[in-house]
């Protein structure tokens, strides 16, 4: 296995920055960077007293360190643990509304992991989350073709302090190369993204990303949910959520655990059903503002 750091401190400092203004983006426009760059960034959108109180209840739990590295650290299903406020977050108001406009669906909750990047992390591998006939580390649940995960950053996101890494537009891409279980050490067109503490990355799950190693002297903090649309189920039976545990959820949280088996598709299609619709916006250009 290679346990080898991504990128030296001379990669680091001459690594190409995302300059975007991601304040001043409209609606239109998040949904075309998330859809054609395969990414977007929200910022700001917890506060510094809801950073503070998720940052202290995700500390207690006990994380477990990856194959490749003991300072790259995860615990997985906060859901189930005793941190209200972080569990909160998955019924953010504004992230749930966007969303669902993205998605023009309701919403299903497959993951919600916390992710502690330690000092001397030596960053993550190139990959995408999106495993078309499953895998070993993410079994079916990863063959949803269609999901999107979004990063909570608990702390700033420096070029020292294990920012974002990206390949814009490589979800996009129809070449061998493209293969969704690829896996690279660095690549040539890698871009970096910071943000503040509280903003949100949104990545497309077929996007090629990663992280860059953890130069500073703090760990790096991240809540990361995952979300897919009710009809983009997996391809094959999951195991699904336990009852007793969804149903005690809070309330307004408890909708976004519906099965996981959820799949509306229609596998008798024919060729010219009846009532066929003129009209679908969602797969207009117009969907950006354009037009």
């Amino acid at each position: 296995m290679d346990v080898s750091f991504t990128n030296s401190r001379e990669d680091v400092s001459a690594a190409k920055r995302v300059e975007t203004d991601w304040d001043s983006l409209s609606l239109g426009q998040r949904i075309r960077s998330l859809e054609v760059d395969g990414y977007v960034v929200i910022p700001d959108l917890l506060t510094a007293d809801q950073l503070a109180l998720i940052r202290d209840e995700l500390k207690q739990l006990p994380t477990t360190g990856t194959d490749y590295s003991a300072h790259q650290r995860g615990f997985s299903n906060v859901q189930w643990s005793d941190s209200p406020t972080a569990i909160d977050v998955i019924a953010l108001p504004v992230m749930i509304e966007f969303l669902e406009t993205l998605f023009g669906d309701e919403l299903i909750c497959t993951s919600c992991a916390y992710a502690v990047s330690q000092s001397g992390h030596p960053g993550i591998a190139i990959h995408t989350d999106a495993q078309p006939y499953g895998s070993k580390i993410f079994g079916l649940g990863a063959s949803s073709p269609c999901l999107v995960r979004v990063l909570y950053y608990l702390d700033d996101l420096t070029p020292e302090h294990s920012p974002f890494k990206v390949i814009p537009g490589s979800h996009l891409s129809l070449h061998a190369d493209a293969n969704p279980y690829h896996r690279f050490l660095s690549h040539e067109d890698e871009e970096m993204v910071t943000c503040r503490a509280g903003s949100a990355v949104i990545i497309n799950q077929k996007v090629f990303h990663a992280n860059y190693p953890n130069y500073s002297d703090s760990d790096r903090h991240m809540l990361a949910i995952a979300y897919r649309p009710a009809w983009a189920g997996p391809i094959g039976e999951v195991t699904d959520y336990e009852a007793d545990k969804v149903n005690a959820l809070p309330e307004h949280v408890r909708p976004f655990f519906r099965s996981l088996n959820t799949q509306k598709i229609d596998y008798d299609l024919p060729n010219r059903p009846d009532n066929m619709a003129r009209h679908a916006p969602g797969i207009s250009r117009r969907r950006y503002g354009e037009g």
